[in-house]
């Protein structure tokens, strides 16, 4: 069974990559009435986990109309299809252009703080994380990306190759603790880019707290590990300027990790998350079940 799962997964890999790569070099006004294309298709005649976004967008905004919630869905999802097909242009955009379109202002605040110490980049599931990568191509430390593994393995180098442009390492979640642990020791300084607004399990998650006046259980692994070997904290604000442009401005959530409060760092990324959702809500990954636990809060936590 393992050996016939593998034939198959090579299958789809070996069919779709040229597709991938088609798209991937198509020049961008052809490229983004592709992603229209594919914005009818995932929305209008599959429907791709409407009812989820629906629910979730009913869940934090009570008091928006049906029809302002409709749009909202409607924007999320030409936004999701662009960033999707973002991805896959990260094949072969150059360093030049993606320079161009993900601006990041104050690249200097994180080539300060590189030079004392390790550095967690918090990116929520918001705008596009996906051509961050491009940071590593300022900083003197070494860029760690930290992805999910994907289930088709060769799908799986593809990513962990395209997040790999430019010098960036990608480590799975599985290997981020022990590779920071190893960094440390050996005195390396490095600079890792983590989403972390992700769902736990509830039976695992070690910490509870409201977001988006829910509450929900939260990662704190970032803030465990910021406060284990100091490293710095900055928040990634992106704010979509136009169609595949993006502006990144670093937002510092501690300068010294051990000298942080418990939950200090986790309750401002948090904070500063709510704060992009709310200025423009379409760019937001809804799609997540990220509320999917609110009943089940522990009473310590009530």
């Amino acid at each position: 069974m393992p050996i016939f799962i593998s034939s198959m997964q090579l299958l789809v890999y070996i069919l779709a990559y040229p597709f991938l790569w088609l798209i991937s070099v198509l020049p961008y006004k052809l490229f983004y009435f592709f992603s229209d294309l594919v914005y009818f298709l995932v929305y209008r005649v599959v429907g791709y986990r409407k009812k989820v976004v629906y629910k979730n967008l009913t869940l934090v905004f009570p008091d928006k109309s049906e029809k302002e919630k409709k749009s909202i869905q409607r924007a999320f999802y030409k936004h999701m299809c662009d960033m999707f097909l973002e991805t896959i242009k990260t094949m072969n955009i150059s360093e030049e252009e993606l320079k161009k379109r993900y601006a990041l202002p104050n690249i200097d605040l994180l080539l300060d703080l590189e030079k004392e110490r390790s550095i967690l980049v918090l990116f929520p599931h918001y705008g596009n994380w996906e051509w961050s990568i491009i940071v590593n191509v300022y900083l003197k430390s070494k860029g760690f990306a930290i992805y999910q593994k994907i289930g088709n393995v060769y799908f799986d180098r593809l990513i962990k190759k395209i997040r790999g442009i430019w010098s960036t390492t990608p480590i799975s979640q599985r290997e981020t603790v022990i590779t920071m642990a190893r960094n440390h020791q050996k005195g390396i300084k490095g600079v890792y880019g983590i989403v972390s607004d992700q769902s736990p399990q509830a039976h695992l998650a070690q910490y509870w707290t409201e977001f988006m006046n829910i509450k929900v259980p939260v990662y704190n692994s970032p803030e465990i590990l910021a406060r284990k070997y100091n490293h710095a904290v900055v928040f990634a604000k992106v704010t979509k300027v136009k169609r595949g442009y993006y502006n990144t401005e670093f937002v510092p959530i501690a300068v010294e990790g051990s000298k942080t409060k418990e939950n200090e760092i986790t309750d401002k990324f948090l904070r500063l998350t709510e704060e992009e959702i709310l200025k423009n809500p379409a760019y937001y990954l809804w799609t997540h079940r990220r509320w999917k636990h609110r009943d089940k809060v522990p009473a310590e936590y009530l």
